[in-house]
């Protein structure tokens, strides 16, 4: 089991220089006037175009908590004017990428091992949802809610997401509503509920029964 887990990791990270060819033609970062773009004083060799932040998924054992390892422009400074970048997304048994938008780039989610739930909600509030099997591609346009969500109770899922942009950003809806400075009396009035029950949100407790 362990022999085929590595070797479906090892399988899909090859697969996304391809996922990130298929996300070029809908990039949408500008165009640059050069092949690449290096920070000043740094020297430009083999290295700079190579990212090794991904081994420990290849050599890792079963995720316990959910984790993404992301090769962004923020982690891999040779993406800068590439208008690609990818992430993978590990999950455990039970287990969610909560409901989050990237307003730069619409997200090519493929799924290399376990099942996995996920879905999107357009501009018309219509949610459109899906369950993955292995070898499953599920595309969430730019800019609209989405989320991942691992109902298995007995086995880890993980996934490779790629993206038209280099930067392609990250707002999470929980961590913006919950985690941030907003007035308590603001958020409770859309969610319906009192200023008591958001103040347990943002403290990170259960709300209350």
């Amino acid at each position: 089991m362990a022999s085929k887990t590595f070797s479906m990791k090892f399988f899909s990270l090859l697969l996304i220089s391809s996922f990130a060819i298929i996300q070029l033609a809908t990039a949408g970062d500008p165009d640059i006037l050069s092949d690449f773009i290096a920070p000043p004083n740094v020297l430009v060799d083999g290295n700079f175009f190579t990212f090794t932040g991904m081994r420990s998924v290849v050599t890792g054992g079963p995720p316990t908590t959910f984790k993404v390892f992301k090769a962004s422009l923020a982690e891999f400074p040779a993406l800068n004017g590439q208008s690609v970048s990818v992430a993978v997304l590990e999950f455990p048994a039970i287990s969610t990428n909560p409901p989050h938008i990237h307003p730069r780039s619409a997200e090519l989610l493929f799924l290399v091992q376990g099942t996995l739930q996920v879905g999107f909600v357009d501009t018309t509030n219509r949610l459109f949802t899906q369950t993955l099997q292995m070898g499953d591609i599920f595309v969430s346009p730019k800019g609209l809610v989405h989320f991942q969500y691992n109902a298995v109770a007995n086995a880890s899922a993980i996934a490779i997401s790629a993206f038209g942009s280099a930067n392609a950003g990250l707002i999470s809806h929980p961590n913006t509503l919950f985690n941030t400075s907003i007035d308590d009396n603001v958020l409770a009035l859309p969610f319906k509920t009192d200023v008591a029950t958001i103040q347990h949100l943002k403290a990170g407790l259960a709300p209350r029964p």
